[in-house]
């Protein structure tokens, strides 16, 4: 799933680390996020889409949405 973690987080001016304290999380959490290399729970989605005001759906972005925008 891809997702727009990295991009809210510079665009607040934050560190992997700073965002990682503010969520209980570790730092590592947070990169494995922004490479898509790990899907996070419910509870720590709505954790981050709360932290940048946004909508789960405006954070994160499903497959299949994806694959509709680029064809």
């Amino acid at each position: 799933m891809k997702n727009r973690l990295e991009e809210l987080r510079k665009k607040a001016g934050i560190t992997q680390e700073t965002l990682a304290d503010n969520l209980e999380v570790s730092r590592q959490t947070i990169g494995s996020l922004e490479s898509g290399r790990y899907n996070p729970s419910i509870t720590l989605a709505f954790k981050l889409a709360r932290f940048f005001g946004v909508t789960i759906e405006d954070l994160f972005l499903y497959g299949e949405d994806n694959e509709n925008e680029t064809n």
